[in-house]
């Protein structure tokens, strides 16, 4: 397949999601009576991913997304949703799992909705990346990882680097590329 990726970025990639992740990249919550559970944020997964396929090494796909309840009781609504999601490696190559999402105590219908589709899209999308390997969050089931990991009582975020943001000037400034493009009024990107 012309899409495929070759043998060294295969093994490169295994080789990657097997690791698992370090204290860094995990964050901690509550969880059900007095555990603590440990999970990757969502925005950090989709960058990881795109870090070990490419960005155009993978995609999504919501398969579906369903009304599992909906309340409204005394001026609030409050409603959940799951989500089936499916990743796609540019191999073909593809995980699905699903994922809960719900919104409490809303006075707005519409904003329980948005919030609860998110996160069941968001948890649905964790957990069919999971699959792929520890890079991508399975190291967090991992109970033996997780005693090991909260023993070194390091979790810190990585600190602001203000190099390395993208800025409107990295974009739009000519002066700062070699090819120029111009956008046409119906959104079409052409070269200069």
């Amino acid at each position: 397949m012309a899409s495929d990726f070759t043998e060294k970025k295969r093994k490169k990639i295994s080789d990657q999601l097997n690791r698992s992740l370090g204290p860094e990249y995990l964050s901690m919550r509550p969880g059900f009576g007095a555990t603590q559970l440990t999970y990757v944020e969502g925005w950090l997964i989709i960058s990881l991913a795109n870090k070990i396929f490419g960005f155009d090494g993978w995609s999504s796909e919501v398969k579906s997304m369903v009304e599992d309840y909906s309340e409204f009781k005394e001026g609030k609504i409050s409603v959940g949703y799951t989500c089936c999601c499916r990743v796609t490696l540019k191999n073909g190559i593809y995980k699905e799992d699903v994922g809960f999402g719900s919104s409490d105590n809303q006075k707005q219908r519409g904003l329980a909705i948005e919030k609860a589709k998110k996160e069941a899209a968001t948890d649905a999308l964790k957990r069919a990346l999971r699959q792929f390997g520890n890079a991508l969050g399975n190291c967090c089931y991992d109970k033996e990882f997780l005693k090991q990991v909260h023993k070194t009582n390091v979790f810190k975020k990585a600190n602001f680097n203000s190099e390395k943001l993208l800025k409107k000037s990295d974009i739009f400034d000519s002066s700062k590329h070699t090819e120029d493009f111009s956008i046409s009024f119906n959104g079409e990107v052409s070269d200069s």
